[in-house]
This record gives structure tokens, C-alpha cells and sequence, in this order.
């Protein structure tokens, strides 16, 4: 009885263990976000950044590596790029054990500085790889949003990267270079990040909707390319977000606008008629309207901004206007009612609309 038993019981689990499994697998398939499945995986997919490739090209083939300080605009390829350069350099093996990556996300106050990346530096290098590549005689740590340090946290690194040079180097990674102290800097190698030309980013999203057999129209295509503004990240984030909302459907320039929380050019040129031709009664509706609808005062400021800067007023007027949007925007910063801000900057377009009339 007790063996019927046992084998009615184990008979039962196994289909329920393989069909686990096998959900399990689909389920992390289908999971990985398309930033991450398009990540360069070698230094010939880095995309634009031609300078940087050289120097870790050429770094791949023999020569030194000195300290680097990468720094530009999100969605560049910074940390893509040490990433590539390191998997090149160590191979899969050696990887884990040769680099160190902390981002903002990691606690990297001054005591973490004195002790894991000292320790980790201090360490000897060892191992050969298995596919008989040389291999370089160094370590590289990844200090990626290095911006977000304190200054505290900045000045303890210095001696580390100089006591340690012969077998570590340091790789940091920010937006803003000026919030680097000027020792760090020094010390490092600088590359800027440009931002990705339109075609260049055209290019890398048609060959991901290739790859995804996604049906799209060129208007999509340009319109995810404007919204991104030279963020590559960005631009695969929003169309995979248009693929998942479109499933059958190609994806279509309102799409991307919706997804993107852009607001529809025709709305930002309503709102525009109504300051250059309109009462301030109407004008108050079409703000509160605009508001009410959950678009962002600071993106309604840039796409004014942009067109303002195109519309036919005088020297003066576009930099009183332009002047007010940046009072505009330092009081949305400090937290100010979006409904208040958004109507005086565009009482002050009625202003000098009517001075123009």
C-alpha cells in the first residue's frame, strides 16, 4: 500500500516540476527588458562614440590603460562601452573576479571608499585566460553616477589611485563633470559622450524592430527619435512600451506621443492662437484644461519654448518670454502650483503678443 502510495505520489509531481520549469523559462524570456537585451556586448556595437572605442581598442590589443572619467548626457553608452571594454579584456572567466561596478544604488559614502574599493584594489592579480588572449596586468573599478559622491567620498579616492596604479585602474562615469573635484580629474583620462545623431539612433531602433518582427511606420520611427532627444536608452524603452500597448497594430506616431507623456503639437498650438489672439478668460480655460489633462508644466514649458523660439516676434519679446520660462521652471523646481506657473507664463505671451498687435 505504502509503495502504491509512493508511486502514485511521485508520478503526480513530475509533470508539475517540468510544466514549473518550463513556465519559469518563458516567463524570463519574456521578462528582459529590450535596454538590456540590446546592451553592446562588444566594442564593434558601441554605437557613435568613436574616440573612446579607439582608445579601449587599442587597449584590447596591448597598450595601457590609463584612469578614465566618461561624462555626457544619460542614454549615451557610457557604461555600455567599460562594460564591453572589460568582457573584451578579461573574457567570461576572469570577469567577476577583475572588475568591480558600484553605482548609485550601492552606499558609497567615505568609509565605503577606506574599505571595499582600498581592499579590492590592494588585491594581487592573478590568472591567466583560458582562451590564451593576454590578459592585461590590472584590475578596473566602475564607479558609475560618480556625480552623485560626496566631496568627502571624491578626496578619499585620490590616494587609492595613486598608490594603487600598478594594479588597478579607476573608471568613473557621470552626467556632470563639474561636480568631479578638480584632484579627481586630473588624475583621469576625459571623454565626453555626445548625445546619438538622429540617423544613428534611426538606425540601431529599425534594426531592433527587425530583430522583434514589429510593424511600424516611419512617422513612429521619427517621432520616437525627436522625443528621445539623443537618449538611446530612452528610445528602446519607449518603443518597447509602443510594442506591448500596439500588440497588433504598427506603431504609429500617436502612440509614441501618448506613451512619451509628450503634448500633442496641435494642443501647444491652441494654447498659442489663444495668447495672440484670445481674452485671458480663454486663456485661463486652456491652461486649467491642460493641467486638468496630467501633462507635465515643465514639458508644456519645453515644447512652448520650442515654439516660441520658431514663431514670428521680435528680439525683445522672445527674451522677455523665454526670460519668464526660466523664473517659470526655477519655481516648478522649488515646488510651486504648476496651474499658478503655467498661467503667468502665458499672461506674459499675451502681454507681448498684444504690444506686437
Amino acid at each position: 500500500m505504502q509503495a502504491f502510495l509512493k508511486g502514485t505520489s511521485t508520478q503526480g509531481t513530475r509533470p508539475l516540476k517540468e510544466k514549473g520549469a518550463g513556465t519559469s523559462g518563458e516567463k524570463k524570456q519574456k521578462s528582459v527588458p529590450w535596454v538590456e537585451k540590446y546592451r553592446p556586448k562588444c566594442m564593434e556595437e558601441v554605437a557613435f562614440q568613436e574616440e573612446v572605442v579607439a582608445v579601449l581598442k587599442k587597449t584590447i590589443e596591448g597598450a595601457d590603460l590609463p584612469n578614465l572619467l566618461f561624462y555626457g548626457p544619460p542614454g549615451t553608452g557610457k557604461t555600455s562601452t567599460i562594460l564591453a571594454a572589460a568582457r573584451e579584456l578579461y573574457g567570461p572567466e576572469l570577469y567577476r573576479q577583475r572588475v568591480l561596478e558600484l553605482n548609485a544604488s550601492d552606499e558609497r559614502g567615505i568609509q565605503v571608499v577606506r574599505e571595499k574599493v582600498k581592499r579590492f584594489a590592494q588585491l594581487t592579480v592573478a590568472g591567466h585566460r583560458t582562451d590564451g588572449k593576454p590578459c592585461p596586468p590590472f584590475k578596473i573599478i566602475i564607479l558609475d553616477e560618480a556625480d552623485s559622491m560626496t566631496n568627502a567620498a571624491q578626496a578619499a579616492l585620490r590616494r587609492t589611485m595613486e598608490k594603487e596604479s600598478r594594479t588597478t585602474r579607476f573608471c568613473l562615469i557621470c552626467n556632470y563633470v563639474s561636480r568631479i573635484i578638480e584632484p579627481l580629474t586630473s588624475r583621469c583620462s576625459k571623454f565626453r559622450f555626445k548625445p546619438l545623431a538622429n540617423q544613428v539612433q534611426e538606425e540601431r531602433l529599425l534594426e531592433i524592430c527587425y530583430k522583434e518582427n514589429l510593424k511600424y511606420s516611419k512617422e513612429g520611427i521619427a517621432a520616437l527619435v525627436k522625443v528621445s532627444e539623443g537618449d538611446l536608452r530612452k528610445a528602446i524603452t519607449f518603443l518597447q512600451s509602443a510594442a506591448q500597448l500596439n500588440t497588433d497594430n504598427e506603431i504609429t506616431e500617436s502612440a509614441v506621443i501618448e506613451i512619451a507623456g509628450v503634448v500633442p503639437p496641435k494642443m501647444i498650438d491652441n494654447l498659442l492662437k489663444i495668447c495672440y489672439k484670445g481674452t485671458f478668460e480663454k486663456l485661463e480655460i486652456a491652461v486649467w484644461n491642460m493641467v486638468d489633462e496630467g501633462y507635465a508644466a515643465t514639458q508644456i514649458i519645453n515644447q512652448l519654448h520650442e515654439a516660441i523660439i520658431e514663431e514670428e516676434l521680435d528680439d525683445k519679446q522672445k527674451s522677455a518670454i523665454t526670460e519668464k520660462m526660466a523664473v517659470v521652471d526655477k519655481c516648478l523646481v522649488d515646488g510651486a502650483d504648476e496651474y499658478l506657473q503655467m498661467l503667468s507664463l502665458c499672461s506674459v505671451i499675451l502681454q507681448q503678443a498684444t504690444q506686437s498687435n
